[in-house]
């Protein structure tokens, strides 16, 4: 069954890197703040495995508090990148519900969720662990990159009845990141832990990275990636 992209406001536009073979198996990365899809689907293009779909959609401009209200690709609105910065608590779920939405139209076009890897750089990567946290099909991962997770307060209670409980999050950071401190990397990655298996959580530091990702992160990311072999399970 084929879906229709125009019915998936996100899809419309989104930027999608085929795959060489027949897709089973799909990776939704969300960018960062003031970024676009075009540059991780660049990223993801040299990475990439023959069966997986990539599909980098682009935030809406909105006003970003942070950023002295100028408009710009974002996810949500940000306050503040600290732990207790208050927090755009129906932006982030609205944002959630239109990832959600992307996974859906690909179980519609067969690929079943559990073959399905959500990630993000970021403001993209804090998106994606809320999202998944909060879905209610089994996901195959997360790769979440220098990032935290949004309305942390709110867990473990807001994970959907524990469908992802055992899902594997690969987290990354870089230890000189001035933007989101590793400090906070850490601190999420503990919280993570409270929502899900212990043992599912890897959290990577890089010396020397700052609020970006470099070859050893990527190299990580595919190593998570290769965990959708061919027809298998994950």
């Amino acid at each position: 069954m084929c879906g229709n992209n125009m019915s998936v406001p996100l899809l419309a536009d989104a930027v999608t890197v085929s795959g060489a073979e027949r897709e089973t198996a799909a990776v939704i990365f969300l960018h960062g703040l003031g970024d676009t899809g075009h540059s991780w689907a660049d990223a993801l293009s040299s990475i990439r495995l023959p069966y997986v779909k990539y599909i980098c959609p682009h935030a809406p401009r909105i006003p970003v508090t942070l950023n002295m209200k100028m408009v710009m690709p974002s996810w949500f609105d940000l306050m503040g990148l600290t732990p207790d910065a208050p927090e755009d608590e129906a932006g982030i779920k609205k944002a959630a519900e239109n990832i959600k939405a992307i996974i859906e139209h690909e179980m519609k076009n067969g690929i079943p969720p559990n073959r399905i890897i959500l990630g993000g750089f970021s403001q993209g990567g804090a998106l994606s662990l809320y999202t998944a946290l909060t879905c209610q099909h089994q996901l195959a991962g997360i790769v979440a990159l220098s990032c935290w997770l949004p309305l942390h307060k709110a867990f473990p209670q807001a994970a959907n009845n524990g469908v992802n409980k055992d899902i594997a999050i690969l987290q990354c950071h870089g230890e000189m990141d001035p933007m989101i401190p590793v400090r906070f990397g850490a601190l999420t990655a503990e919280k993570l832990k409270s929502v899900v298996t212990p043992t599912k959580v890897q959290f990577k530091t890089y010396p020397g990275v700052m609020h970006s990702s470099c070859p050893q992160v990527s190299a990580s990311g595919r190593r998570e990636g290769t965990g959708l072999h061919g027809q298998g399970h994950c």
